[in-house]
């Protein structure tokens, strides 16, 4: 038999003996009430010593109360008696029972632990109801109360019924009264936690599991290897975190009073749930995390939430992380919860709050470097790690958790090569949340699809090459130890509509093999103060790890010149600008401008961009080139005369629309696609250019062929 087995056994023995011991109390007090009331003339006096009487005593002789049997009541005495032992027996032992271990971890007086025992009992013994009914004379009150309690047990204490005492400050009791009903005789219910507690049932309160969910992570608690040549593969931390880890530790062990709040600063969640359970894991905590969205916000049901956690960390070895990395600084729900919820807590924020009512301890977290992720991916791999640990760390900025996981998910499957498999799991991982923000854009075209001059074609590979090789030149070759500033890639586009900007973003992305996102502007910018730079944060911190190319459409309206202060207008409009010149800087992924309004940049953008690609309108050569390959090779074509269709003076977006038009007229007319229907087709589209046109330019002889 295990320890916790023993235990379990003990505790059964201790409830058995202390229900035998309420049972007798209450039937003595039921036989002492209906002597009283077989004896009028003594109710007077011996009602004032009700409420402190022992009933173990013979308080009341025969005379008093003749309808009672003397060998009854010394039965039920001796009982009692003997009840009170095995139960102080039971109490005595090595492993304290569960109802002694709550009543000292809540600071409960004796009479207050039988108070809630009396209400516990009522959920373990069906009898106990109708013995509550008989000790206070009604069938009716078949429950405990208050009045009960003062008159059942010893050295009875009125301030057991405050609501700064135990018993309802932690709510271990509930009283369920009305307006109308005195507090002493309102009835009264443990409280299920409780009951399940005292019963050895000690799990997380099922009001708090809908709210609060653990937080585990297998690849982080690994077990301790002393004999590693590195200390942070034993404790799943990159030595970076290693170091922040020994300081939350040195600051948890100098203290004698409450635990400071650990406020891990950043945007990078991962890594700060990976310090934070690791620490727990030290502490020998249980780590659960908290939405700060999920706080309530009516009073009543806050200061619930709040003080049913903290009474979960009096019961279990638990500690929590606090979510507010999505939420408003210094916002003053989470300020009013930090210091009610518990000892320990993690705090997970972007920025450094203050004044939380609480000594608070704040570091910085950022994701493990780029040479501590090559390593994890080199240890989570294996021999099969190959090339694919400098390419995935070269791409990718991932943390150790995510690394570990897309390792074990990766060598799992079968089709693909691994490294495809590696990397389709890390454009998973680091898919940015932007649905509301931004468009993802499924590349479908490559290299031969883009008709562009050969200086515009050179300068697209360049862009290409530089992602690829980023982490080479700033890591390996140093140059991020000259730099802090400036080490992401930015490009412009420039040039009309339809010159092929967006088709360019998706030829880049399909040779890089990671996602493509365009901006939507409309739901950025906003008229709000501060919420612009909030949108645009997010939208440049979901795509820092790697996994995304930002394409910001008609970037002239967003990427403005500043203008002169006139009023707060343009003051808050400058703000805006300010801060993208400041967080372009700063972003390390790669970020395309188009704009078909170069002049309206501010020239502070022009300076700050590394790449600036024109896209010049197509001359006769390229516009032939474009129609020979805007059709699919399964659209049946009639014969078409390119050197016709190359006069025409469009760019390669209108030459799309017009070649996807005149196929939707071929399979209306059930034919091929001809010259007519182009012809047909770009006379829309220069009517919907409002470009002068000459009806001969459009006239041809050519007749529909039907498909066959």
């Amino acid at each position: 038999m295990n320890l916790l087995e023993s235990w379990q056994n003990q505790n059964s023995e201790y409830l058995g003996a202390a229900l035998r011991w309420l049972r007798l109390r209450l039937l003595i007090l039921a036989e002492r009430n209906r002597a009283l009331q077989a004896a009028p003339g003594d109710r007077e006096t011996d009602s004032s010593s009700v409420a402190g009487s022992d009933p173990t005593a013979s308080a009341h002789s025969s005379s008093q109360a003749p309808d009672v049997s003397d060998a009854l009541v010394e039965s039920l005495n001796r009982q009692c008696r003997e009840a009170a032992a095995e139960t102080a027996a039971a109490e005595g032992t090595d492993l304290s029972p569960a109802l002694i271990v709550l009543s000292h971890r809540f600071g409960l007086s004796s009479f207050e632990r039988d108070v809630l025992f009396l209400c516990v009992a009522m959920e373990l013994d069906t009898s106990i109801g109708r013995l509550c009914a008989r000790a206070q004379g009604d069938p009716a009150c078949g429950f405990p109360t208050f009045a009960l309690a003062l008159s059942l047990f010893d050295e009875p204490a009125w301030e057991a019924l405050s609501p700064a005492r135990p018993l309802r400050y932690w709510q271990l009791l509930e009283i369920q009264r009305n307006t109308a009903q005195p507090l002493t005789v309102s009835p009264l219910r443990a409280d299920e936690r409780i009951v399940n507690y005292v019963k050895g049932l000690n799990h997380l309160d099922d009001r708090l599991i809908t709210l609060a969910t653990p937080i585990r992570d297998d690849a982080c608690l690994e077990p301790r290897d002393d004999s590693s040549e590195e200390h942070s593969a034993s404790n799943g931390l990159p030595p970076s975190q290693q170091e922040i880890l020994e300081t939350i530790m040195t600051n948890l062990r100098s203290v004698s009073r409450e635990p400071p709040v650990i406020q891990l600063v950043g945007a990078d969640s991962s890594s700060k749930e990976a310090i934070a359970l690791r620490t727990a894991s030290e502490l020998g905590l249980d780590l659960y995390r908290l939405a700060a969205e999920a706080l309530p916000s009516q009073w009543l049901e806050f200061e619930m939430l709040t003080r049913l956690w903290k009474r979960e960390s009096v019961l279990l070895p638990v500690a929590l992380y606090l979510d507010a990395s999505d939420a408003e600084r210094e916002s003053g729900l989470l300020k009013r919860a930090i210091p009610k919820i518990g000892p320990f807590v993690f705090l997970d924020t972007r920025e450094a709050w203050s004044g939380l009512g609480r000594d608070t301890v704040s570091l910085d977290v950022t994701k493990p470097t780029s040479d501590e992720q090559r390593g994890a991916w080199e240890a989570a791999l294996g021999a099969d790690a190959g090339d694919s640990s400098r390419v995935l760390s070269n791409q990718f900025n991932l943390g150790l958790p995510e690394i570990r996981r897309i390792s074990r998910t990766a060598t799992r499957q079968n089709e693909r090569t691994l490294h495809q498999r590696l990397w389709r799991a890390c454009l998973t991982a680091s898919r940015p949340r932007l649905d509301t923000l931004a468009q993802r854009l499924e590349p479908k075209v490559a290299w031969d699809d883009l008709v562009l001059p050969g200086p515009e074609l050179a300068q697209l590979h360049r862009i290409v090459a530089q992602v690829r090789e980023r982490q080479r030149v700033y890591g390996e070759w140093g140059f991020d130890k000259k730099m802090n500033r400036g080490l992401g890639i930015n490009a412009l586009f420039v040039g009309e509509s339809g010159t092929g900007k967006t088709m360019a973003a998706e030829v880049m992305a399909s040779e890089l093999q990671i996602n493509l996102y365009r901006i939507d502007l409309s739901a950025v910018v906003s008229k709000y103060i501060g919420e612009t730079e909030k949108n645009l944060r997010k939208v440049f911190d979901a795509a820092e790890d790697g996994g995304a190319i930002l394409f910001f459409d008609e970037a002239d309206a967003l990427f403005g010149k500043r203008s002169e202060v006139k009023d707060s207008h343009d003051r808050y409009a400058n703000i805006e600008i300010n801060y993208l010149l400041q967080r372009m800087e700063a972003y390390r992924g790669l970020a395309i401008l188009a704009t078909n309004m170069k002049g309206a940049l501010d020239q502070a953008f022009m300076r700050r961009l590394r790449f600036i690609v024109n896209f010049p309108f197509p001359d006769p050569t390229e516009r032939r080139l474009i129609w020979q390959k805007v059709f699919p090779s399964q659209t049946p074509l009639d014969a078409l005369d390119h050197e016709r269709l190359s006069r025409l003076n469009l760019t390669g977006g209108s030459i799309h629309n017009i070649a996807l038009n005149a196929a939707f007229l071929a399979a209306q007319s059930n034919c091929r696609v001809t010259m007519a229907l182009l012809m047909e087709a770009a006379r829309s589209e220069f009517r919907k250019l409002e470009k002068p046109t000459h009806e001969a330019d459009f006239r041809l002889e050519d007749k529909a062929v039907t498909v066959t």
